[in-house]
């Protein structure tokens, strides 16, 4: 990494043609890419963050011994990361740490869907966000009200579902395609919808509260009798 910026990685079929004839600078390189990702995921399933770190070396040792035989009908990312839910999912069940995902996804369908009008439109240069971020922040300390903007959210976060969490995580923070996230979680479409949006509307509820607490209380004497 230089001046805090990750090396850009290749092509898939490049780093595939790398990493099976032993490039290790190429294995380097998914390292230092993935595997602060592969933690934060993996950190949603188990308990413990060495349970975590387990998970992540697990899934790179089983990268190296399956490498030769991923036949590239996923990208490379998503193949990675389904090696690691997949192991995620079996040492969250030794731990008793969660549910099938079959009775999260019945609970999660239940209730009303969101509204596609809170979100913006494909017209807007930021089509498929909230509408409910302001344009600008209200006050002049702006990196302090990013800063606890950012703690925000990360404290919504850890009060989701965990598939909720996860979802999320993938989708908004990881940059996942909802289609990666349909492969990786092995859940349909609809199903990834409806955690992401329900996901979605309880960040933007929490940061809706936290603005309205932040507004100045308006003046009683002010307001027409």
């Amino acid at each position: 990494m230089t001046g805090g910026r990750a090396t850009p990685l290749p092509s898939d079929t490049e780093l595939l043609e790398r990493l099976r004839s032993g490039d290790e600078s190429a294995y380097a390189l998914l390292l230092d890419a993935w595997s602060g990702k592969l933690m934060r995921v993996a950190r949603y399933f188990v308990t413990t963050n060495d349970s975590a770190r387990e998970l992540v070396q697990e899934t790179w040792l089983a990268v190296l011994r399956g490498i030769t035989g991923f036949e590239g009908r996923s990208s490379l990312k998503t193949w990675v990361f389904r090696i690691l839910v997949n192991a995620a999912k079996r040492r969250s069940a030794q731990e008793s740490r969660t549910i099938p995902w079959s009775s999260v996804v019945q609970a999660e369908d239940a209730g009303p869907t969101i509204d596609p009008s809170r979100f913006r439109g494909p017209g807007d240069p930021y089509p498929g966000d909230w509408w409910a971020y302001p344009a600008a922040w209200p006050t002049p300390e702006q990196e302090a009200m990013a800063a606890e903007i950012r703690n925000q959210v990360a404290s919504a976060l850890t009060e989701l579902p965990e598939r909720q969490q996860i979802v999320l995580t993938l989708r908004d923070v990881e940059g996942h395609t909802s289609e990666e996230v349909c492969a990786i979680l092995e859940i349909s479409a609809a199903n990834q919808r409806v955690l992401l949006h329900r996901a979605r509307a309880a960040v933007r509820k929490r940061l809706e509260d936290y603005f309205a607490a932040a507004s100045p209380a308006e003046d009683p004497d002010a307001v027409a009798p």
